[in-house]
């Protein structure tokens, strides 16, 4: 029945999607038609930077790859984009941006042929640098294949051991604390006792558990703790895979504002900041200016010296104190944000830049970033004319952030090529899924990606 049921869903969603198609194909059309007017018309030869480098992307399947290839397509340089080879079908693979669509060897499986394959890519096209755009669990293999690229190019990513320093949760408060840096409290936990008989009675806030080791579907699971039976709580708290070789940590929850933030580093120094407002799934991205978030992540990076990609959750309290929740060191989503910053380029690649320059931010005049699918998927949740509102002013105020008119087929080739080929895959093996992540173009399933 579970298989049934499952099939049912991946088959209404294919033809919701088989729907939109002669929308989505009708608006690219024009869009190309358009794109090509325009350039007849006033058409300007890009300004060339003083070298133009070829730059190595990964992470093809995600939006904030096509981001990053479009900006530094824009200042000049050339991109070169790879994915594993589950997706080959990326439909980013057919933006106007990216040079050439590489498919490699999974890294979990086969390290050394990822590594490998990353090595031929680099030596082929005479790549300058490679910037990882990793998902969750990809930037510690990326970390691992550095060694072998970092001889024939510019690795732009962290060590191993401070890749695994920055993912673990429980490290990464313990290091956060030892630098003066706010952190809640936060307890590593191999077993479920560790959590029952733990005495909440001297807390003043309740807390909630996580995984360590990334979880697509337990990282939306916001339960808090104690809960009001202990029979309810026990059979809440065994049910998790909490083990020494799956340690999880129960962290205290404190009341405020959730913000994400993305921001590339160069020996210590912030070039690069975004900071939005967040929640545990949110595809929205509007930059506010939080000095408090700002400060923190300048404190940081700067003690660790770091160089790379680094994302942070926070919760701001009402004192204004922001508390560091986890970190990601890899690109966030919310790099979108840039999307017509023209610096961008030369935040990542320029040795002589000022560096007692303000990091880059978005510009003031830059709309807040959405994905129209993932909209288009909560007018479903829309109960009242009061949120039907919202949900318009959002849209207006906003723009796609895989959508442009320059580059319209990645727009065409995610939502009517890459997702339906996904859901088709897991039909024909009776696989259920979670939800579609379409700004990771994939299919969130439980043990996946």
């Amino acid at each position: 029945m579970t298989k049934l049921l499952s099939s049912l869903k991946t088959i209404g969603t294919l033809v919701l999607l088989l729907i939109t198609f002669p929308i989505s194909c009708t608006v690219v059309i024009l869009s190309l038609l358009w794109d090509s007017i325009i350039s007849r018309l006033f058409f300007k030869a890009p300004v060339a930077p003083e070298k133009s480098q070829n730059i190595l992307l990964n992470g093809g399947k995600m939006t904030k790859a096509l981001q990053l290839a479009r900006l530094f397509r824009a200042a000049g340089h050339k991109v070169f984009l790879v994915e594993t080879e589950k997706y080959w079908l990326s439909g980013h693979r057919f933006s106007n941006a990216v040079e050439r669509f590489y498919t490699v060897p999974a890294p979990e499986s086969n390290q050394e042929g990822y590594s490998q394959a990353l090595l031929d890519i680099v030596k082929k096209e005479n790549i300058d640098i490679f910037i990882p755009v990793s998902s969750a669990a990809g930037s510690y293999y990326d970390s691992l294949a550095s060694s072998v690229l970092s001889p024939h190019c510019e690795v732009f990513h962290f060590d191993v051991d401070t890749v695994q320093l920055l993912d673990n949760k429980f490290d990464l408060s313990e290091k956060a604390r030892s630098l003066g840096l706010s952190a809640p409290k936060t307890f590593l936990i191999t077993e479920p006792e560790q959590v029952l008989n733990f005495d909440f009675s001297a807390e003043t806030h309740p807390y909630i558990l996580k995984s360590i080791a990334y979880d697509s579907v337990s990282r939306l699971d916001m339960t808090k703790l104690p809960m009001s039976s202990s029979e309810e709580m026990a059979a809440y708290v065994r049910s998790k895979p909490i083990s020494k070789d799956n340690p999880w940590i129960m962290q205290e929850f404190i009341s405020g504002q959730e913000y994400c933030t993305h921001s590339t580093v160069r020996d210590g120094v912030v070039r690069l900041h975004c900071c939005a407002k967040s929640s545990a799934f949110q595809v929205n991205y509007e930059h506010v200016d939080n000095p408090q978030i700002l400060q923190w992540v300048t404190h940081f990076v700067t003690s660790l010296k770091l160089t790379g990609q680094i994302s942070f959750d926070f919760i701001q309290a009402e004192d204004g104190t922001a508390y560091v929740i986890e970190c990601n060191p890899r690109t966030h989503s919310a790099i979108t944000m840039f999307y017509n910053h023209p610096g961008v380029a030369d935040a990542y690649l320029k040795l002589d830049i000022d560096l007692e320059a303000e990091p880059l931010q978005p510009l003031p005049d830059s709309k807040p970033t959405y994905w129209l699918y993932h909209e288009l998927w909560r007018l479903t949740e829309i109960r009242s004319l009061a949120q039907l509102q919202e949900w318009m002013q959002k849209i207006t105020r906003g723009t796609d952030a895989m959508f442009s008119i320059n580059d319209p087929l990645p727009f065409l080739g995610v939502h009517n090529w890459q997702i339906p080929l996904l859901l088709l895959n897991n039909l024909r093996k009776f696989k259920g899924w979670v939800r579609i992540d379409f700004n990771i173009g994939k299919l969130v399933e439980i043990g996946g990606d």
